[in-house]
């Protein structure tokens, strides 16, 4: 009889024997990956919105790029969420507009861990791009987020429409380039919201003015130094943008806070303005904002941007 190959028999058993192995090996690394998301989010938040937003992937994971938008969201939403609890005293059903919502990241989580265990309140997304409003009107559908309203408007258009309510709680703008930040902050104004909370992104509306003003400042001042190089024109813009913003606010009577939104690794657009409104007008911002202006020559190009209210002069 032909004997067996001790080899052949070997190998079978090491089959037999390994298969059970990478089963459980497989099961303690898809153990160990679930831990780690749920380590990560916030208890109560639906999964299945992380992996519509594609902050999880499709198998319940994170990765890098998606570690970085979640730290960003929860950060940011550690900051409204004191803000949202204050404004939903005494019953009160807080509204808040979202504008250049994108795909409504913010706005989605903010229902997710707040208004949705709240049971009242509204969250209103502003975007200009069609495709994402309407993918972000079928996700809440999907979700049963029925207090969630979507709008294809520009920031400024928003201020027009008869859609949106006469006042608005809170307004965010996360990222909103260029001007469509002071038209959220200008849209804030108009809906006596009690809190702002503002990232602005690439700033270049002052920028432009200090370039075309460049050389008489030159001969004018030693200071025009700052923004002499084209890179340093853009950097001093956003600069001076935000400080006017600073300002403006201030003098329109809110209680304004200036820090991070993440640390500089995860962004370069970084800046946060926290806004909250206290009533107090403050006339030492509008007289320092109004001296901003005349010292760079912006008073002319920007008066209409930074306009306050006749009695408040």
């Amino acid at each position: 009889m032909k004997q067996q190959s001790p080899r052949g028999g070997n190998n079978s058993q090491s089959s037999n024997t390994q298969a059970p192995q990478r089963r459980a090996a497989h099961t303690s690394k898809a153990e160990a990956a679930q831990a780690e998301v749920l380590a990560e989010i916030r208890p109560g938040q639906s999964i299945e919105l992380l992996k519509e937003l594609h902050i999880l992937t499709r198998e319940g994971r994170l990765n890098q790029d998606s570690r970085r938008k979640l730290k960003q969201v929860y950060h940011l939403y550690q900051l409204i969420e004191p803000l949202l609890q204050e404004l939903s005293a005494n019953e009160h059903a807080p509204t808040l507009a979202d504008h250049g919502a994108g795909k409504s990241y913010l706005g989605f989580i903010l229902f997710d861990l707040f208004f949705k265990g709240l049971g009242r309140g509204e969250i209103y997304g502003i975007e200009w791009r069609a495709e994402l409003v309407e993918r972000s009107q079928q996700l809440a559908k999907q979700l049963g987020f029925d207090r969630m309203s979507f709008f294809n408007l520009s920031v400024a258009a928003s201020a027009q429409t008869q859609e949106l309510p006469a006042q608005v709680d809170v307004v965010t703008a996360l990222h909103a380039c260029d001007t469509a930040t002071d038209d959220a902050i200008a849209f804030g104004l108009q809906k006596n919201a009690r809190a702002m909370v503002l990232v602005p992104c690439c700033q270049a509306e002052v920028a432009a003015c200090l370039r075309q003003g460049k050389a008489l400042q030159l001969s004018r001042t030693p200071l025009a130094e700052l923004w002499r190089h084209p890179i340093h024109t853009r950097e001093m813009g956003s600069q001076i943008t935000n400080v006017l913003r600073c300002l403006y606010l201030e003098a329109s009577g809110y209680q304004v806070t200036v820090t991070e939104l993440v640390g500089w690794e995860h962004s370069m657009k970084n800046e946060l303005i926290l806004a909250r409104y206290t009533g107090q007008k403050k006339r030492s911002a509008r007289e320092r904002l109004e001296a901003i202006l005349k010292e760079f020559g912006l008073a002319e190009s920007l008066a209409h941007r930074y306009a306050l209210p006749q009695q408040d002069l």
